[in-house]
């Protein structure tokens, strides 16, 4: 009996994943607008996620559009329709792209795929292992400080979805082309899985 409840207590489920991820998606790009320096460091406050202190923006205008993109991308995971994020950082003064951050996804529930009492897909991963992975991830970004090209220019960024088609796009959002990047070289982080969402990060970057 005490391994039944031992399992539900650490099963994962979409919901869960779906937070999982939308979580990761929202730290990962507060830590990179601050290492990046995108906007000034005294507009980041320092809080205690996944075992690491991380920097996110007090800026309420920022945080208002990450609410907005990452709700309707946790309501995409859960359907299935998300395919990858990209963070773009341009140039202000002449649009050119410096920088692209794709986080990609795999969906990864099977046929097979348990089911809890609400039909719902659960993971087969404990918590505690998918936390560690996304804080090695997140260390992982906030150390290519230390070898990405200094971006010394005035710099922006703005987050592309790519979906699958048959979807319902918000109507105030807009459609845009790939942000193409001249003399890239490109750095794979490490991945991590809740056993229902893989999440794969490269950083492309501009090679003067």
């Amino acid at each position: 009996m005490s391994s039944t409840i031992q399992q539900s207590k650490n099963a994962i489920t979409l919901k869960g994943s779906a937070k999982l991820v939308t979580d990761y998606l929202n730290y990962g790009i507060n830590s990179i607008l601050f290492q990046r320096g995108i906007y000034p460091s005294e507009s980041f406050k320092s809080e205690e996620h996944f075992g690491l202190s991380i920097l996110v923006s007090t800026d309420e205008q920022i945080n208002q559009f990450l609410q907005t993109v990452l709700g309707q991308i946790k309501e995409w995971l859960l359907q299935g329709k998300l395919e990858k994020i990209s963070l773009v950082i341009t140039n202000i003064a002449n649009k050119e792209v410096m920088e692209r951050w794709d986080f990609k996804l795999q969906y990864e529930q099977s046929k097979d795929s348990k089911l809890d009492e609400n039909g719902e897909p659960i993971g087969t991963k404990e918590l505690k292992v998918i936390q560690n992975e996304i804080r090695d991830v997140l260390r992982q970004i906030c150390s290519t400080v230390s070898f990405l090209p200094l971006l010394d220019c005035q710099c922006a960024f703005d987050l592309l979805l790519y979906t699958k088609q048959d979807i319902e796009v918000p109507e105030d959002w807009g459609e845009t082309g790939p942000c193409y990047i001249a003399n890239s070289e490109e750095l794979q982080l490490r991945s991590f899985s809740t056993s229902l969402h893989r999440m794969n990060t490269v950083v492309s970057y501009k090679v003067e």
